[in-house]
């Protein structure tokens, strides 16, 4: 796999770093396009076209190009108004790879990239690996009505984690939110974190570099250097340093570098006319400097100029800030929060604070500065860190070898149907690679359920069966199988009941006590130890599938359950779980079937010959009769 397309909608591996769009996007979408091309590949980056002045393809570096994408006005848009523009996006980058050739694969980089990925890949056939950067369901619990997106991202972002060929978490933060929140599957997960370059950025002498940068060179200088945005936490910032100096009374400065444009005016950057309000309010404005945008080639200076480096934000997905003042030597005080409570740690090569806590952070930040030989410890041991973990041509050594296990597995595909923008064949396609990842998790596991099953009748036992919806119907189907034949003639019937058959007993119970366990009741009716309880839940968090798992449980049942994405709670509840690796409902309901009939194959086989005479269902379960309202016929 040697050609690779990149897609950034917002985020330009050519724009100045520090403006409200501009940030670790930029630079991770840059690096990994360089560091893949010193790999070999061929790449090329598709970003809107923002600038009437940019031609379509610029030849940027050896290996890399930048296609400027016609998506809407050419000029500068919030990234929360870009949506409208994908579908243009879109259908620009299908008729460029339709006149300029094939990639191997697309790797998409933000939901709305992800958007455009996902629409390629069902009308071309092409895989795509996707980075989030950020979540929509994360954004939204941190910043609430301030979040500007629309709520269409949450069920986009459901969507590419459902289709994606691969999906990238840069943290276990990352990846703890993708399965707890988009319940992702965890197979086709791969934590690759972010990194920096060390030709960029390296220890050097700190008393030299504020001498470039004009500061003084006795002060204590703390540095905040990144977007600015309420979210970044530089209020934070700003009151923490305000109550260490007041604590230590040292001359010190804390420098804010970032903003929409080298001149750090409000009115080109609106967030800080409210920064230097909270620095005048902290009776510290005269010591606090903006110094706006910077551009990449100096950066290290400040980063080499600082004695501390302070990050934080109020949630961070990861945090490349962190990473390049560590390869400086310079100690981070960050917040707890995202990836950099990963990259930094807590008393070894930084330290960690609570988000939005400045008292905190005030404390850290005295004690930091009062201690020149801890952060010159904590300085040393960072750059070791960074040095070991997360530079770029790891990071991209780890891109690629996630690139060529997609490649292996889309060349070790069966035919399919051609790919085309068919809702139909796309259907079929994602039920084959389902059935695929199935056939590798389940195998065993549905030999097992099978042999669970029949030893259950060879004991005397009986089987029950629940779901809801579909899965009730699937419930009836399976119990008519084996109460019936499934392809064995001339066998005996076989004690399986459905607990979603009787709708005089689900009915009643339902309308007059309620939902929540009318398969529970039945269970408790019907099970006696020795039985086994087959559960059908697609999600595994239906509360009367789970009811009647707990109170199998309680009567000395078996538990089994055919599952689908993590299993949900039902899967602490099952004895034998049969968890279908997706998170596609359809998908998982198809599985599940062809599951049900492996096992009444597998069943039929086993017991077949020893049931020559009919089963006999032990005194112990005998069912308890029932009134006419709410009798079930065995």
């Amino acid at each position: 796999m040697r050609r690779v397309a990149l897609i950034s909608e917002h985020a330009s591996p050519l724009a100045t770093l520090g403006g409200t769009d501009a940030g670790g996007q930029n630079v991770y979408v840059a690096q990994v396009a360089r560091h893949l091309a010193r790999l070999g590949y061929a790449v090329d980056v598709f970003t809107r076209r923002d600038a009437p002045h940019l031609p379509e393809v610029l030849e940027w570096v050896p290996g890399v190009r930048v296609v400027h994408v016609p998506a809407g006005p050419a000029t500068v848009l919030p990234k929360e108004d870009l949506l409208p523009l994908m579908a243009d996006f879109t259908r620009f980058m299908a008729d460029f790879m339709t006149r300029h050739g094939r990639y191997d694969l697309l790797h998409a980089n933000f939901w709305m990239s992800g958007l455009v990925a996902a629409d390629l890949k069902r009308r071309l056939g092409v895989p795509f690996v996707i980075t989030f950067h950020a979540l929509g369901k994360v954004r939204r619990l941190h910043q609430g009505e301030a979040d500007g997106f629309p709520d269409r991202r949450f069920a986009i972002e459901e969507r590419l984690v459902r289709e994606a060929d691969r999906i990238i978490a840069e943290c276990p933060r990352d990846e703890a939110d993708l399965c707890g929140l988009y319940a992702a599957d965890p197979a086709r997960i791969v934590t690759v974190p972010c990194g920096f370059d060390p030709a960029e950025f390296s220890p050097g002498d700190r008393r030299e570099a504020r001498e470039r940068l004009g500061l003084d060179p006795d002060e204590a200088l703390v540095l905040q250097l990144g977007r600015m945005v309420p979210r970044k936490g530089v209020d934070d910032a700003i009151r923490g340093f305000a109550r260490a100096i007041r604590r230590l009374d040292i001359p010190a400065r804390l420098l804010v570098v970032g903003g929409n444009s080298p001149d750090p005016d409000p009115a080109l950057t609106p967030e800080l006319g409210r920064l230097r309000a909270v620095a005048r309010e902290e009776g510290v404005g005269d010591r606090v400097t903006f110094t706006g945008s910077r551009g990449r080639r100096v950066l290290r200076d400040y980063y080499r100029a600082a004695d501390v480096f302070v990050s934080t934000p109020w949630y961070e997905p990861f945090g490349i800030t962190p990473l390049e003042a560590m390869a400086c030597g310079t100690p981070v005080l960050g917040a707890r929060v995202g990836g950099i409570q990963s990259t930094v740690v807590d008393g070894v090569t930084g330290l960690l604070v609570p988000p939005r806590d400045p008292e905190a952070l005030g404390g850290r930040l005295a004690d930091l500065l009062a201690d020149a030989p801890l952060r010159e410890r904590l300085g040393q041991a960072a750059l070791e860190r960074v040095r070991t973990h997360y530079t770029w041509e790891g990071v991209t050594w780890q891109l690629a070898q996630v690139y060529g296990e997609v490649g292996r597995e889309v060349e070790a595909a069966p035919a399919t149907l051609p790919r085309t923008d068919s809702s139909v064949d796309r259907a079929f396609q994602n039920l084959m690679s389902t059935l695929a990842r199935s056939r590798a998790a389940l195998g065993s596991q549905i030999e097992a359920a099978a042999e669970a099953i029949t030893a259950c009748f060879e004991r005397g036992g009986k089987v029950l069966v629940c779901g809801n919806g579909g899965s009730a119907a699937d419930a009836q189907h399976f119990a008519a199988e084996l109460v019936g034949r499934f392809l064995i003639d001339g066998r005996r019937g076989l004690p399986v009941l459905a607990l979603t058959a009787d709708t005089a007993m689900l009915t009643a119970w339902s309308n007059d006590v309620g939902f929540g366990d009318v398969f529970a009741r039945q269970v408790q009716a019907f099970g006696r130890e020795g039985d086994l309880l087959l559960a059908l839940s697609t999600s595994g968090r239906s509360p009367n599938v789970l009811a009647a798992l707990q109170a199998a449980r309680e009567q000395g049942l078996t538990t089994v359950a055919l599952l689908g994405g993590r299993g949900g709670d039902a899967l602490a509840l099952t004895d034998l779980p049969l968890v279908v690796p997706s998170t596609d409902t359809p998908r998982i309901q198809e599985v599940h079937i062809l599951a049900l009939h492996l096992i009444c194959e597998l069943v039929e086989e086993r017991v077949s010959a020893a049931l020559a005479a009919p089963v006999r269902l032990g005194p112990s379960t005998t069912p308890t009769p029932l009134s006419a309202s709410q009798g079930v016929n065995l």
